[in-house]
């Protein structure tokens, strides 16, 4: 239940920020990717340790999104909101005045912080306070604020990084954080904390966070020795984790919502399964066509920018969709039709035209779109009014762990055929042979996603309950 201040909900700028904070946080992963081989010529940085200024970003916004959520539901979303972006603009200024890898590489970690509590809210908020009827219509408004900032990062960030310096992608971020930052202040009164009378349960929040950093950080640092006591260790504490959550009447995470409730659950694993295949499709594509193809950071933008447009445009079709089509169909079609565009990736050479590489990025915007808004919308349906900020972190955690193992399995490859070396002419033939490994991983990867999709069973309108 709204508390008192629910008169005074402006819907239009709440909507405004959300779809802004929406926009801009993954505009700054993607145009950061564009930028990485500039960043590697002027702080001396090779193609591992590029990889972590995607990682650490990752891993700090995966093992926080879960212990953040349920701390929104309890504290209050638009209170998490404007914390996580205060946090997240200042760190972006961090990383803008970086003077080298290990400082970049440290803010970005602090900005994924920030993310977290971003990424625990915003969507809560927006589905809190519209009708259940509407919410495909605004999930699908969402998504594709996603995808238009991964749009737009491509272009804008390669004539930004080749103009004005890879800095300027920050400064632009920071510039953005801080009206975002007022529209909250300013446009948005009301408090959404439908949990607040639960207690925070502290201690699986820590066993949960350490864990989760032994598995993500151990498994992207395979096949090392220490790296895999660190992955089992991980994995072994997660196991702990879930005794103890079954044991908590307030847990962190409500395990019941995976056990009990099978869309819940077999909709995450699809999103988690769908983004360990498909994101480090960026990263291989922004160094391939750079700097094997030769290309300037402004002209990789223009080839990569088509995938992101078709997924901006076929994400919101999908949501209005969604209200009215089973989403287990909508979301299992576009995994297959990811499926085939993968499969067009693992044929690439240093010969590929641009034209075969446009083609095939469409085919795979075509079925991200598809896939995603409906299957947002699976899980956000499925679970009951004082559980959307749980629902929207766990959501968000298996997005962002599935890229963080996207981005592991694209660094180790890399590691295993050109070592710590930069790309140059001598290592082009090792670089290609590990992007042909990657994505033939990433299409076994994707296949069995299909299944894990269909595993959902048929749509249950549970349209949560309003608990009073």
């Amino acid at each position: 239940m709204h508390n008192s201040s629910e008169p005074r909900i402006n819907k239009s700028i709440l909507l405004a920020v959300v779809l802004v904070s929406s926009f801009f946080n993954p505009f700054m992963g993607s145009a950061v990717n564009i930028a990485l081989p500039s960043i590697s010529r002027e702080l001396s940085m090779n193609a591992v340790s590029l990889s972590w200024i995607a990682m650490a970003f990752l891993l700090s916004s995966a093992v926080l999104l879960v212990p953040f959520g349920k701390l929104a539901d309890i504290w209050g979303r638009r209170r998490m909101l404007l914390v996580g972006n205060i946090f997240f603009t200042l760190s972006t200024l961090l990383c803008a005045f970086s003077v080298s890898g290990y400082m970049l590489i440290t803010s970005r970690f602090i900005q994924g912080i920030g993310s977290a509590m971003i990424l625990s809210s915003g969507m809560a908020i927006i589905i809190s306070a519209f009708p259940p009827e509407k919410r495909g219509k605004i999930i699908g408004l969402n998504t594709s604020a996603v995808y238009v900032g991964l749009s737009a990062a491509p272009l804008l960030g390669g004539v930004l990084t080749q103009a004005f310096g890879w800095q300027s992608l920050f400064f632009i971020n920071a510039a953005a954080g801080m009206l975002i930052i007022a529209g909250i202040v300013l446009g948005v009164k009301a408090e959404w904390a439908e949990a607040k009378n639960d207690r925070f349960d502290l201690t699986g929040s820590v066993i949960y966070v350490l864990s989760m950093s032994a598995l993500m950080y151990g498994f992207s640092k395979l096949p090392g020795g220490f790296a895999l006591i660190l992955t089992i260790t991980g994995s072994i504490g997660l196991i702990f984790f879930i005794a103890w959550e079954l044991r908590q009447k307030t847990p962190v995470l409500n395990i019941g919502l995976f056990r009990d409730n099978r869309i819940f659950a077999f909709s995450n694993l699809a999103a988690l399964i769908n983004y360990a295949a498909t994101f480090g499709i960026t990263f291989i594509l922004s160094l391939y066509l750079q700097s094997v193809k030769g290309l300037s950071p402004r002209d990789a933008g223009l080839i990569m920018i088509t995938q992101p447009v078709m997924m901006a445009i076929v994400a919101s079709v999908s949501g209005r969709l969604s209200d009215r089509i089973d989403s287990r169909i909508l979301s299992s079609s576009g995994m297959a039709i990811i499926v085939a565009g993968l499969i067009s990736l693992v044929f690439l050479t240093t010969e590929t035209s641009s034209g075969y590489l446009v083609i095939t990025l469409l085919v795979l915007g075509f079925g991200f779109g598809m896939f995603s808004s409906p299957n947002t919308n699976s899980v956000m349906s499925s679970v009951e009014k004082k559980f959307l900020g749980t629902a929207s972190a766990t959501l968000g955690t298996m997005r962002l762990t599935g890229q963080m193992f996207s981005m592991a399995i694209a660094a180790m490859s890399i590691h295993l055929f050109i070592g710590d070396a930069p790309i140059n002419e001598a290592n082009i033939p090792g670089f290609m042979h590990s992007v042909h490994i990657v994505f033939i991983v990433f299409v076994i990867l994707c296949f069995m996603g299909i299944f894990a999709s269909l595993a959902r069973g048929r749509k249950n309108p549970v349209n949560y309950k309003e608990t009073s």
